[in-house]
């Protein structure tokens, strides 16, 4: 008998554990504590040996969604052993994971006090947030309340917001000047679920006024309104909104100096995995406010992204995943970018939950179906083939082999798109993704916490 969910099954397979252990023990090599960390992975020789990830140096911004994603699997073999892969013992494989976990997530408390940079909710929250919630090591709580105080920093009570970077220094424009420039960007909406967290463990009141400012301020300088109707009678009816990527504030007054973009197609168009941020942080900041202009945010975004995803189809009905820009143009092969799909859906599956809540019982579904259909979609078209597993070992250890020898790809999932901007100084599209497979695996085990699975 045939499941709702069988397009799911890929979610929850051995080849998701295999593929994380293989890389984690693999990359530590010569790198033991780690300073580069899993970023993409080619699918093409022009951005380096195909199938394998490319590391980057701890400091950048996605160094916390490598062994955020082991806590993940630590969090579902614990709490779901039904899921438990074959071939290697529960107790070995979870002894592993939480080593590999722990090597891998060491060197992110020195970066709680790093006051240059507004993605400490990126960096830190993934990892530290679980080895506290699942492993009760409390250093993991105070270096993520530390994190907070320090991206707390970066709050400018003029601006009402907090600064996301200190310049822009693209190939096509450079704003250097911090005193008379305050840049903010779409993605500093999933930073602040991390500032929330900390003000209820420290009892700082502070932290989540300073996130609820930020949040607001968006509202009027990030997010666009469009004047498109919902494409399903049970979407939602009220503003749809596309957003743009960066927004440059007089840090003096307030006022919006520029909008533009620095990794969409255009200043002016929707880049599909800005949507998605904004999609998820105003789900996650409904979720610790419960003040409705939040809800009627990611509401807005996440039909607007709906619509453009239904309209990208009508170009061609093979366009099924997202493209990495919903206006961009498309020349010899579409650019897509699958990471904002699985963003988008874990968006819409804290709406589902929030709706669902206070009998909204309707939109709960809209929003529960889509994020559903829109990961079976990426799975089915970006799906890594090549696969790998666990095989059984005399010794007891954790041996992970390809399915098909000599075919490996480390990252989950394919076709995504870091960074397509024209302007960026580094243009890197279709390859797999770091945070891609974060965001995955944190929708598959959503799915279970929700009784949907």
């Amino acid at each position: 008998k045939k499941s709702k969910h069988d397009g799911l099954e890929e979610l929850y397979s051995e080849n998701i554990f295999a593929k994380l252990v293989r890389v984690a023990v693999r990359d530590l090599e010569g790198n033991n504590p780690p300073t580069a960390y899993p970023e993409y992975v080619p699918q093409d020789e022009v951005l380096g040996p195909v199938g394998r990830y490319h590391l980057r140096e701890s400091d950048f911004w996605t160094c916390g969604f490598f062994p955020g994603t082991l806590y993940s699997l630590l969090d579902r073999l614990t709490r779901y052993p039904k899921y438990q892969p074959r071939n290697v013992q529960r107790q070995t494989l979870e002894a592993e994971i939480i080593s590999l976990s722990r090597s891998w997530s060491g060197p992110l408390h020195a970066m709680a006090a790093r006051t240059d940079t507004h993605d400490l909710g990126f960096i830190i929250e993934p990892a530290l947030r679980m080895d506290w919630e699942l492993l009760g090591n409390s250093r993991s709580l105070q270096s993520l309340i530390a994190a907070a105080y320090s991206l707390a920093s970066r709050y400018e009570e003029r601006a009402q917001a907090i600064r996301s970077w200190d310049l822009i220094n693209k190939k096509d424009i450079q704003i250097i000047s911090m005193e008379e420039n305050f840049i903010v960007i779409i993605d500093s909406l999933c930073n602040l679920d991390m500032l929330y967290y900390a003000s209820k463990h420290s009892g700082d009141s502070s932290l989540a006024e300073i996130a609820t400012k930020h949040a607001r301020t968006l509202l009027k300088t990030h997010l666009r309104p469009e004047s498109v109707p919902s494409i399903s009678k049970n979407g939602y009816q009220g503003q749809l909104y596309s957003t743009c990527h960066v927004t440059n504030i007089d840090p003096r007054t307030g006022a919006i100096k520029a909008r533009m973009t620095a990794q969409g197609y255009d200043n002016s168009s929707t880049w599909a995995r800005g949507q998605s941020w904004a999609v998820l942080g105003y789900a996650q900041t409904y979720n610790w406010t419960k003040d409705p202009i939040f809800l009627d945010a990611a509401m807005g975004c996440a039909e607007y992204f709906l619509h453009r995803l239904e309209k990208q189809q009508e170009i061609d009905q093979n366009y099924k995943i997202p493209l990495w820009d919903f206006d961009g143009p498309i020349e010899n092969k579409p650019v897509w970018d699958s990471s904002a799909g699985v963003i988008a859906a874990n968006g819409m599956l804290i709406l589902s939950e929030s709706l669902a809540s206070f009998g909204q019982a309707a939109l709960s579904r809209r929003f529960c179906d889509a994020a559903i259909s829109l990961v079976e979609t990426i799975l089915e078209w970006s799906l890594s083939e090549e696969k790998a597993k666990f095989v059984s070992s005399v010794d007891g250890e954790v041996v992970v082999e390809d399915v098909v020898e000599g075919h490996s790809f480390d990252s989950i999932l394919k076709n995504a798109t870091a960074n397509n901007n024209a302007g960026a100084r580094k243009r890197y599209s279709n390859h797999g993704l770091v945070y891609g497979d974060y965001y995955l695996v944190q929708f598959g085990n959503r799915l279970l916490d929700m009784g949907l699975i």
